[in-house]
């Protein structure tokens, strides 16, 4: 099971801090930051609800704060003593190596850092997450943007925690809320029972080549339909006459449907270098990978046909070769010229029809 990466809402400037609360709840957010705690009355306990504040004394009024983010250099003793039912977060501007060291030790201690880095390099980050590793504490970073939330939750591949970027209009919410997602996440898979495959002559297959290593149980989904699709695994598996491919998937004709970035679906021809697809492991565990290259060819192929345990049937067309592969329960290697009526490979059906990649509830049928 993959950690989900939190996100936080900055609401200091919305333009409609009500309409932009009510989308931050509908889409899940973790939590909404504001430093007018009224901001914070009647919002559920299923959101986070984080104040930051300059200074705190004896006559701050906190409401209804789950946390309290204060300035470095802050001190927290009469916030801990009065309230000890809140958690208190440290807020800390990364400008320098003293100010980076700074942001160490409160990913250390704290149990929440909120950290906002002034220069665009992501090595700074590196260096804090490295130095809080093995502790209790989240890091929150600032982003500006959802491209750069992104980039944030993905850095050292662990990422940061999470996400405080600022809220200013309706759809914010929702596209933070896609690029964690998109970061990693889980798809339902199931077992796939061959029920018969076809030498089918000529036609184009296509091999993504990504900018990733694949694991041993990787590879990413393809279907000749946009509701049925089957794993294929990457070329991490050795063979006997040629090296192996480890960041390579030899993934079927080019007709064919594969996953993408936010619930879309690609046709293999339409990928190019910079395409982002979704890489799907034999648990349903999920992350996005860049598309290097596609390679496209003309070569002998194969049809295979099966039905999963719903009674819905799927095809997959690939390179009529040996050492074309998929994957089955378990992670079994699958050589795709020897799969047989009865055989079982892991498979995926999205629920909904396609509209230029998009998913539709409308009539559409596939044959």
């Amino acid at each position: 099971m993959t950690v989900p990466k939190l996100c936080w809402l900055d609401l200091r400037q919305a333009d409609d801090v009500g309409a932009v609360v009510e989308e931050a709840l509908h889409q899940g957010i973790d939590a909404v930051l504001t430093d007018d705690p009224r901001v914070l009355d009647g919002l559920p306990p299923s959101v986070r609800r984080v104040l930051v504040l300059p200074a705190v004394d004896t006559d701050t009024d906190l409401g209804v704060a789950d946390v309290v983010v204060l300035p470095d250099g802050v001190d927290p003793t009469v916030l801990r003593d009065l309230h000890p039912q809140v958690q208190v977060g440290r807020w800390v501007e990364i400008t320098d190596a003293d100010s980076l060291e700074v942001a160490c030790q409160a990913a250390r201690q704290e149990d929440w850092s909120v950290l906002h880095f002034h220069d665009p390099t992501k090595i700074p980050l590196e260096i804090v997450i490295a130095a809080a590793s093995g502790s209790t504490g989240s890091i929150i970073t600032t982003a500006a943007d959802p491209e750069e939330a992104e980039i944030v939750y993905g850095v050292l591949e662990l990422g940061s925690d999470g996400v405080l970027m600022a809220a200013r209009k309706v759809g914010d919410a929702t596209a933070l809320r896609r690029a964690a997602e998109g970061v990693n996440g889980e798809v339902a898979l199931v077992e796939l029972t061959v029920t018969a495959t076809s030498h089918v002559g000529m036609g184009e297959r296509a091999c993504v080549d990504t900018c990733t290593y694949f694991d041993k149980d990787e590879g990413i989904l393809v279907g000749s339909t946009s509701k049925g699709m089957v794993l294929c695994v990457s070329e991490t598996h050795p063979l006997p006459y040629m090296p192996t491919r480890p960041f390579r998937v030899n993934a079927g004709a080019i007709h064919s449907y594969t996953l993408a970035a936010d619930g879309r679906t690609s046709y293999l021809s339409e990928l190019r270098a910079g395409s982002r697809i979704t890489a799907v492991a034999a648990d349903g565990r999920t992350r996005l990978v860049t598309v290097g290259r596609v390679k496209i060819e003309t070569r002998p192929l194969i049809s295979v046909d099966a039905v999963a345990p719903n009674g819905q049937t799927v095809n997959l067309i690939l390179q009529d070769d040996w050492h074309v592969r998929v994957l089955g329960p378990g992670a079994v290697v699958l050589n795709s010229t020897e799969l047989r009526p009865g055989d079982t490979m892991l498979g995926h059906l999205p629920v909904a029809d396609r509209h230029v990649g998009y998913p539709i509830d409308e009539f559409c049928r596939e044959q």
